[in-house]
């Protein structure tokens, strides 16, 4: 009999990379890294799905080495979904549910939360979640869970998260390709800020911003609940393009430089002195005021764009615990003193925290997307997954990516 073992697993589909994470869910509940990995992406612009095969050839690669590593088929997972289509808005209803002595259940709470949606989410969205923020009950306000209290009036405000159908069809569509079912999609700054957040945080108020390679999200939170998401179409990869264009230079240097050289001093002074660059033979000079000036330009638009965000949500400069920054873009040199000049307020870098096993090795920003995407899941809906079968290559095993999508679709 093949082993089985109870798992749970995130998978974050991002514009440039997609990456994995495989966590064992152990009896006490707590979760150990068995398996991860990353790769590059394809197909995918500004966090939608461009064409199926790219990503679905991209997840399928970079999860042979999941497999391999953690010795389990991953055949489901929680899958991150980005993109400026996605959005929450806040919602209210109410129903009757019935004489004075009765009981809310469950079948309560989703009438009412059906009852929230109705006429807010236009037909041609897909509701990702329905996160409630609080519950009145025959006019008592400010309940939290009214599951087995009584009454027979029960109102809800919720935060609905929501985004093009289109789009999360064809995401889910893209990981089918891969043989790999969505459970469920995750904003990528919901299930980031999952992984790097703690209780008090999110009770106090705190805003965390993913800096992704073509989006940078925003997720804000206010009394343990989700009040806000917004996602704004620039990423670090634009600081890229930006550096490669007005210094006439391969994209690829031009991240080298991004990554290597770009910095600020901490006491607002800007470094002086020339960056060199090698490739081959042949070297290569700049400015390292210049390369800060073009820097500059681009965060100062995206975190003007993140303060936007922050104001019409009415919570700019009202976070007392500021703002953690998540994502690729958060390893830029000195991003934090970058945030805090813009933003005016306190400023984290985010890494994932709470695991066991080869943890230390994922305990970097950009992955806290798909490690709190396997903590979503193991709360959840922890899954069964069976021993890979030696014998037969992943390759093997999911051979014909195109012939699957004929199959299926």
């Amino acid at each position: 009999m093949e082993e089985i073992a109870k798992y749970a697993v995130g998978l974050d589909v991002g514009t440039e990379n997609v990456r994995a994470v495989v966590a064992a869910v152990q009896k006490d509940g707590s979760l150990s890294v068995v398996g991860y990995n990353e790769g590059p992406d394809a197909g995918m612009r500004k966090g939608v799905v461009a064409n199926l095969t790219g990503p679905a050839e991209s997840i399928d690669k970079m999860l042979g080495e999941v497999e391999r590593m953690s010795g389990y088929e991953v055949n489901s997972a929680y899958v991150s979904i980005n993109g400026a289509h996605v959005m929450s808005v806040k919602a209210t209803g109410m129903i009757a549910v019935g004489a004075e002595d009765h009981e809310i259940n469950d079948d309560d709470l989703a009438r009412v939360e059906q009852a929230a949606v109705v006429g807010r989410v236009p037909a041609n969205r897909d509701i990702i979640d329905v996160l409630p923020l609080n519950y009145t009950l025959d006019g008592q306000k400010g309940i939290k869970d009214p599951l087995g209290m009584t009454g027979s009036r029960l109102e809800i405000e919720a935060s609905v998260i929501s985004a093009l159908a289109p789009n999360s069809i064809n995401l889910r569509k893209a990981t089918e390709g891969a043989r790999v079912v969505a459970d469920k999609l995750v904003p990528s700054v919901v299930a980031a800020a999952r992984a790097v957040l703690s209780e008090k945080q999110m009770e106090n108020g705190v805003a965390v911003v993913d800096l992704g390679s073509a989006t940078t999200s925003v997720a804000i939170f206010e009394e343990g609940d989700l009040q806000y998401v917004g996602v704004i179409p620039v990423g670090a990869h634009n600081i890229t393009n930006d550096l490669a264009i007005v210094l006439q230079i391969e994209p690829e240097v031009a991240e080298d430089i991004k990554r290597r050289f770009v910095a600020k001093g901490l006491d607002g002074e800007e470094p002086e002195g020339e960056i060199v660059v090698k490739r081959g033979r042949d070297e290569m000079a700049f400015s390292r005021a210049e390369v800060n000036e073009i820097v500059e330009a681009r965060l100062a638009e995206i975190f003007d764009s993140v303060r936007k965000e922050l104001k019409n949500a009415k919570y700019d400069r009202r976070l007392p615990e500021g703002v953690v920054l998540v994502g690729g873009g958060a390893k830029l040199k000195d991003i934090a003193v970058y945030a805090r000049e813009a933003l005016e307020a306190s400023i984290k870098i985010g890494v994932p925290k709470g695991l066991g096993g080869v943890a230390d090795a994922i305990s970097k920003p950009e992955y806290a997307a798909a490690v709190g995407l396997a903590m979503m899941a193991a709360k959840d809906r922890p899954q069964q997954m069976r021993r890979v079968n030696k014998k037969v290559k992943k390759t093997e095993k999911k051979s014909g990516i195109l012939a699957g999508f004929f199959k299926k679709f």
